[in-house]
């Protein structure tokens, strides 16, 4: 069987994407260092613990397991964080990722599918968000992705690096099953925020910016499902395996839903009531992020049928309420 070496596979997103990698027939190799992710969300295939500015130790599990591609999940996220500290998204996202692609390279493995995000766009209102949107981003974190594009195209032009890269939109759900989920320490996320506070883990959830130029004055995003998410990646693997060409991919439902529809939805699906406040904005916060682009689709054939807003709410709730990873 094939490997995959995909980098922060204990995470959130890439426990999902290792799940899905076995089911599609490879063997995912997860490469962590823990800081974020979970030695409990490794189920799906062997474990590495190790750090991305670590060559020596690259390069060993790429000899070890001569991986035919790589899925890169690891990176600092949190834009708030990035806005105080941008040395640290620098320093891990862009540095950790050279090295990487560097150690990729060296190996011979040259398909190597990329987890982006929409923040590369900015801040566009009104704009309809496809692939070839101007890419302006507004904080430390969309501007460390935006380097790390712009260094797998130059690694296609150096040493021949086959590229898939996925801008996505907000992720949330869970695993349907319950193997993993989603559970970050700090929690920053919308969905687990909100549920934290419905089962009393805390106060209240706090609504960042009631003054947008929104109808109800709160943030608008678009939301995709977890596992319609990684089923995309796979796509994506499969595409460079079949020797098509690097390809940017968006990865949305081009439907958008503000911070208090979110809240609206989530009382419905869990029959609570759902405290929150109202809070000031966020430094690095847009208004509005909604894909525009159906090329997944029309290329890759992906469909997310899970990602309707009471799907990704009642299996987030589900994992919520079946506890976490040891901590």
């Amino acid at each position: 069987m094939q490997h995959v070496l995909v980098t922060g596979g204990a995470g959130y997103i890439g426990s999902h994407a290792c799940k899905a990698l076995r089911a599609a027939g490879f063997v995912p190799v997860t490469y962590d260092n823990l800081e974020t992710g979970w030695q409990d969300a490794v189920k799906f295939g062997p474990f590495e613990h190790g750090d991305l500015l670590d060559r020596a130790r690259l390069d060993a599990v790429f000899a070890k397991y001569a991986p035919v591609a790589v899925m890169h999940f690891a990176a600092l996220s949190q834009v708030g964080e990035s806005m105080q500290e941008p040395g640290r998204y620098w320093r891990n996202n862009v540095l950790g990722s050279l090295t990487l692609i560097e150690a990729a390279t060296a190996a011979g493995c040259l398909d190597f599918v990329f987890s982006s995000t929409c923040a590369t766009y900015g801040d566009q209102d009104n704009v309809v968000l496809d692939e070839n949107s101007a890419q302006q981003p507004i904080n430390a974190y969309g501007a460390s992705k935006r380097a790390i594009e712009d260094m797998l195209h130059d690694f296609e032009v150096a040493r021949g690096l086959r590229h898939v890269i996925f801008r996505y939109f907000n992720v949330a759900g869970a695993d349907p099953e319950g193997e993993v989920g989603e559970f970050h320490d700090p929690e920053t996320h919308l969905i687990p925020l909100m549920l934290d506070a419905i089962a009393g883990k805390r106060d209240a959830l706090t609504v960042y910016g009631t003054d947008y130029d929104t109808p109800d004055g709160t943030c608008i995003r678009d939301y995709v499902h977890v596992c319609d998410l990684v089923d995309a990646h796979v796509l994506g693997l499969k595409w460079l395996q079949d020797g098509k060409g690097s390809r940017v991919f968006n990865l949305g439902t081009g439907s958008g839903f503000s911070v208090r529809e979110v809240i609206d939805h989530s009382r419905a699906v869990t029959n609570q009531s759902v405290p929150y406040v109202d809070g000031a904005r966020r430094a690095g916060d847009c208004t509005k992020l909604v894909s525009g682009s159906t090329r997944a689709e029309a290329e890759l054939g992906w469909t997310p049928t899970r990602s309707t807003l009471e799907t990704m709410i009642t299996d987030a709730w589900r994992w919520h309420q079946t506890g976490h990873y040891n901590t």
